[in-house]
């Protein structure tokens, strides 16, 4: 197969002429021809392998481009990176590898293009498209790759067993492009991750969790959730979610299994948002209820506190995983721990002093604690799930008719600490926090409205009664 016609953009006759130049062979290989094959956007990342020196062939390609873009070279693995025309472009040097037990770092080697091909991780990503001026465009496909994209197939190229061993972080990559793509992993490839689960505790927090985010990127991260839990590479990864898949019965009393229900959370929740903390925070926003799940003859089966408990889980979680313990972590902990209140909300009379509270708590993260809170209705029965949804269109009405009102979203007191110090000629106190917090709680409730003359009237009220005089 030629696919010629597919090269058209000046880039591959620049790498080329570079690479006669130099007298090496070079070939576009992985990603970008699978995905052109797959006719997916393909246009961003390039890599492309010498039968030589990557970083020189990146430094002549370079020099050839009229202005001359940075190359980045990364000695330690021989390779170059450079930026043109809104493409990354990555130059290897074709290698041969071989690995240590307790390391997925390969000792490297020069090799040929087929060495190179063999240290692949998969069939498709094995693909690769001649450069040269004798074959230019030509497919060179020694595993049957093309056969595998056509059956959706990931497959690796050598042993299974070998190669998830030698590198476990593949057995990640491979749920993941089974996700991303739709594909199903081959059965003796899916038999060998369950085999080397173990080997994912030599891969870093920060390389899985990139990982666990590409996955959760995916219109349907549960295919990847659930590969994950077929072959107990998630039992490893994230126990306090596989907690979770376990139903109990006492005295005729179940509960619903939570795994799956969060995984239909995460999935709804990914229908109508594409950030990936908020899908964090559907993955997590139940992890709670493991620790806490208690049965009582009286309530059945309870989960009290859970949402707390979960808060305090997620940190520990980004902390394990080396995931960024800064606002983003804070929101995915506030997602969880503020998960129930929206339901608990729709499910009584919504007041305006409920509404108000949640408003305050939730503050810029409002819409989407909602949208978390409506990926959560996962009923069956149609006539819950439409009455759950008409009571959320309730609460969302009401917030924004609370909100126009009463202002109390990124609350600020509409009288200060320095106003009230100099009112009764105070110096910092506990009784400015008093009358501050007076003054928010009153507003909150509703017994005054979020105005400059109502709080200042209130504080001289509640002041009087705190026995502190006004200065004349």
């Amino acid at each position: 197969m030629n696919l010629k016609h597919e090269l058209q953009h000046s880039i591959f006759n620049i790498i080329a002429q570079a690479a006669q130049q130099l007298n090496v062979e070079c070939y576009v290989i992985g990603g970008f021809v699978r995905d052109l094959l797959l006719q997916r956007n393909h246009k961003k990342d390039i890599d492309i392998v010498a039968v030589g020196s990557g970083i020189e062939l990146a430094l002549k390609v370079s020099e050839l481009i009229p202005h001359h873009p940075k190359v980045q070279v990364f000695k330690n693995y021989g390779t170059a990176m450079l930026r043109y025309d809104d493409m990354d472009i990555e130059f290897v040097g074709a290698r041969k590898e071989s690995y240590r037990l307790e390391s997925r770092n390969p000792i490297v080697e020069d090799g040929t293009l087929q060495d190179d091909q063999n240290r692949r991780d998969f069939t498709i990503n094995a693909l690769a498209l001649s450069l040269n001026p004798q074959n230019f465009g030509d497919l060179l496909d020694p595993f049957n790759g093309l056969e595998d994209l056509k059956n959706k197939c990931i497959k690796t190229p050598l042993d299974p067993a070998i190669t998830y061993s030698d590198d476990p972080l593949r057995m990640l990559r491979a749920i993941r492009f089974a996700t991303q793509l739709n594909f199903e992993i081959e059965a003796k490839s899916l038999q060998a991750i369950t085999d080397n689960n173990q080997r994912i505790k030599i891969i870093s927090g920060e390389r899985i969790v990139e990982e666990l985010n590409k996955i959760l990127a995916t219109p349907t991260p549960s295919i990847g959730f659930l590969l994950l839990h077929q072959t107990g590479l998630l039992d490893i990864i994230l126990p306090e979610l596989t907690a979770l898949n376990q139903v109990e019965e006492i005295e005729g009393h179940t509960h619903k299994n939570n795994f799956y229900h969060t995984l239909e959370v995460v999935d709804n929740i990914s229908k109508n948002t594409e950030d990936v903390w908020l899908r964090w925070a559907a993955l997590l926003h139940d992890i709670g209820k493991a620790p806490t799940k208690r049965f009582t003859k009286k309530q059945g089966w309870t989960f009290h506190g859970h949402e707390f408990l979960g808060g305090k889980m997620v940190k520990k979680i980004f902390e394990r995983l080396h995931m960024p313990l800064n606002h983003k972590m804070k929101f995915v902990q506030k997602m969880v721990i503020m998960s129930s209140r929206p339901i608990v909300l729709s499910q009584d009379l919504v007041t305006d002093s409920a509404v108000r509270r949640l408003v305050f708590d939730a503050g810029e993260d409002v819409e989407n604690l909602m949208i978390l809170c409506e990926a959560d209705i996962t009923t069956k029965n149609p006539n819950k799930f439409k009455k759950y949804h008409n009571n959320f269109k309730l609460v969302r009405n009401k917030i924004v008719e609370v909100e126009e009102r009463d202002q109390v979203r990124n609350f600020q007191p509409p009288i200060s600490g320095e106003e009230i110090m100099e009112l009764f000629n105070l110096k910092p106190s506990r009784e400015i926090g008093i009358l501050k917090e007076a003054v928010k709680e009153a507003i909150l409730e509703g017994e005054i409205p979020n105005e400059y003359q109502a709080a200042y009237n209130f504080v001289l009220q509640k002041a009087e009664k705190m026995g502190l005089q006004k200065q004349n």
